[in-house]
């Protein structure tokens, strides 16, 4: 079957986006504790890329499909986890990338490079890092990974902070997030 991306952000309500959300089903990953552990030799690079022992990984599907499995434990190391294996992941950055944000509602979506949709609030807060001279946003996920704005959906969220005052913060889910690092 071939793979249809949701349409552009900026065309969609709030609820077009939750239902695109609700459609993606993903692995229940949190449940399956596999015994074999080796390692994936896959590596995510901070452009978002994914590599296989040093080659690109070109296919989006496939890069569609291992994002799914995708875990990141409490010391900090990521993992692709099925249910009779669990294979590290090397990490340079975030898992994914942040490619479109649009406030609808008073909510602020996004888009992610794996085409999956992500609305910010309290299950999926934005955090600031980084310093005030080269910041890094990130937006989680699910099961401790994060995505990193890309330079464009920085700009694009700054726009959308700088409009509601001068105190760089953005709402969304009822959370109000600092876009300036600690």
């Amino acid at each position: 079957m071939p793979y249809t991306p949701p349409p552009e952000l900026a065309g969609m309500s709030l609820a077009q986006i939750a239902e695109a959300v609700a459609e993606r089903k993903l692995p229940p990953v949190e449940q399956w504790s596999p015994d074999n552990v080796d390692d994936s030799h896959m590596r995510i690079a901070a452009d978002g890329s994914w590599y296989h022992e040093g080659s690109q990984i070109t296919r989006p599907a496939m890069v569609r499909a291992f994002a799914g499995l995708l875990n990141r434990e409490a010391d900090g190391s990521y993992w692709l986890v099925v249910p009779y294996q669990k294979l590290s992941i090397e990490v340079e950055d975030a898992c994914f990338i942040a490619t479109d944000v649009t406030e609808t509602d008073g909510d602020l979506a996004f888009r992610l490079n794996t085409d999956e949709l992500v609305v910010a609030g309290p299950d999926h807060p934005i955090r600031a890092a980084g310093d005030h001279d080269s910041p890094a946003i990130y937006l989680h996920v699910r099961r401790g990974c994060e995505a990193r704005l890309n330079r464009s959906t920085y700009e694009q969220l700054a726009r959308i902070a700088l409009g509601r005052g001068d105190d760089w913060t953005v709402t969304s889910g009822g959370e109000s997030f600092s876009l300036l690092p600690a």
